[in-house]
């Protein structure tokens, strides 16, 4: 049985890890590896390693840095097809998704490239006579990535590209449910000339992530994943007085008006609710048919949904694969039993799907109809390939609805009336919106991040507020007096003259 290792100080290691948690193939439903879970003690190990590092690496100049990003970028391109193939055996979503996936993780990367300018400070030449002041942002030291399974490339570099590229040592701790693409970036990191121990990966369960939450050595923790831990993460951390930007859960809705075209807001609809089996933060998990159209897009969604080829993520035919684990499978099709009891109508049903050769944890694609806000396939993420269709009479009853959940992380809104795409986009409570685009994730050079319940803390990640986040700003005053110009202090609080 292949053990996967940690990465610590620029090399593979065990630590002093004993315990292992396993690792599934989810298409075949066997056990394919194992991977150690780091002790509070392999963590001490893995901070010290950065700790180091950093003293280094935060001295580099701005030309190492990004010569050591570009070459991690070109690494990455190069190595986006094996990423890929591992993220399709360990979580499950077929490998053409799994290389959109590398592809939004290399963008972040390319901002990252362009630190020089992002860095830049401001100046002020002569504020006060012969006096100047000037701004620039240094590093915070070591910091921590805490990341989810369905997204373990992209989502780990939302993250650490950035953090090293502002000049930090960083500590990444996967899921250990899909440990091996972080392992594999690693190594592309050292091949790409980063110093040892810049980056780390310690491999874990809650033990890890409260060894790094209470390490006084740590100064600030990123996190994406479900509310409630997102909620502990940020209250932890915070009473540790580290920096915290933690994402969370979420019920992301998309309005389909009366004069949209019903056969494109289908198509999306079912991308949006079943692709990467649902296992998205931003997935579409609830539909609003606004109006007349309601039953004409119930009839095409259900269409399209049933038509999904599912099947293995390494089969190239395969349009949507199976969820993580066994466990994931069985509360997706509680949730299903729940939504036929509580009165929604199946209009697709995905229970007892089998996939011809493959005892995997396969569940099909659901449609439920007539959901209203009180049934629990709307309050709950659910976290699979279910689409709940929720009926309203306008837009604003639309709005209304969203406003009222209290998750705010995405929505969308399809529709030919520009009048109404504004009133939405400026009255719905929520942090991404999408137009006419089903899953609104912000490029690069824009911040991600929720309201509400999805997001603790101020800071959304990546892009510009990325940088603000693991970086910290000094204002310099400076005056050179002329020696023979030279007079002596003043008592006052000092004003400009």
């Amino acid at each position: 049985m292949r053990t996967i290792e940690h990465w610590i100080g620029g090399g593979t290691t065990r630590a002093g890890s004993t315990r292992t948690a396993p690792v599934w193939n989810p298409a075949s439903g066997e056990q394919q590896a194992e991977v150690l879970l780091a002790e509070t003690a392999d963590i001490g190990v893995a901070v010290a390693a950065a700790k180091t590092a950093f003293e280094s690496w935060s001295q580099a100049s701005l030309t190492k840095r990004t010569k050591v990003l570009f070459a991690f970028r070109e690494l990455v391109s190069r190595h986006a097809r094996e990423l890929a193939e591992i993220i399709a055996d360990e979580h499950g979503k077929v490998v053409s998704d799994a290389l959109g996936e590398v592809q939004r993780g290399l963008e972040v990367v390319e901002f990252a490239c362009g630190i020089p300018q992002l860095l830049k400070g401001e100046y002020s030449d002569q504020v006060s006579t012969g006096v100047d002041v000037f701004s620039f942002r240094e590093p915070l030291g070591v910091v921590a990535g805490i990341t989810p399974f369905n997204f373990p490339v992209m989502v780990p570099m939302w993250m650490h590209p950035v953090a090293i590229a502002c000049g930090n040592a960083f500590v990444l701790k996967p899921s250990e449910r899909d440990p091996s693409a972080s392992m594999l970036v690693a190594k592309l990191w050292s091949e790409a000339g980063l110093p040892d121990g810049v980056f780390n990966v310690v491999n874990g369960d809650k033990t890890a992530v409260d060894a790094l939450l209470d390490h006084p050595d740590v100064a600030a923790v990123s996190f994406v994943g479900s509310t409630p831990i997102a909620r502990y993460i940020h209250g932890k951390a915070s009473a540790n007085g580290k920096r915290v930007q933690a994402l969370g859960g979420a019920k992301n809705h998309a309005v389909v008006l009366p004069d949209a075209d019903v056969d494109f807001a289908s198509d999306h609809l079912v991308a949006a609710a079943m692709g990467s089996a649902g296992e998205r933060c931003m997935a579409i998990s609830a539909a609003v048919a606004v109006g007349r159209g309601a039953d004409e897009l119930v009839e095409a969604v259900a269409a399209k949904a049933a038509a999904v080829k599912v099947g293995p993520g390494r089969d190239e035919s395969s349009e949507m694969g199976p969820v993580i684990t066994a466990a994931a499978r069985d509360r997706i099709l509680g949730y299903i039993d729940s939504g036929e009891k509580q009165g929604a109508t199946l209009a697709v049903d995905g229970r007892g799907l089998t996939v011809p050769g493959h005892d995997g944890f396969f569940v099909g694609p659901t449609v439920l109809d007539r959901v209203t806000p009180e049934m629990d396939v709307y309050r709950d993420e659910i976290f699979g390939p279910v689409l709940s269709v929720v009926r309203t009479d306008d837009v604003d009853a639309a709005i209304e609805l969203i406003n009222a959940n209290p998750y705010g992380n995405g929505t969308a809104i399809f529709t030919s009336n520009g009048e109404a795409a504004r009133r939405f986009q400026r009255g719905v409570k929520v942090g991404m919106i999408g137009v006419n685009v089903p899953i609104p994730v912000p490029m690069a050079y824009y911040s991600f991040g929720g309201w509400k319940d999805s997001l603790f803390g101020q800071s959304h990640i990546h892009g510009p507020e990325g940088v603000a986040f693991y970086t910290r700003a000094k204002v310099v005053t400076s005056r050179w007096p002329r020696v023979e110009h030279a007079i002596g202090a003043s008592y006052h609080f000092p004003t400009t003259s």
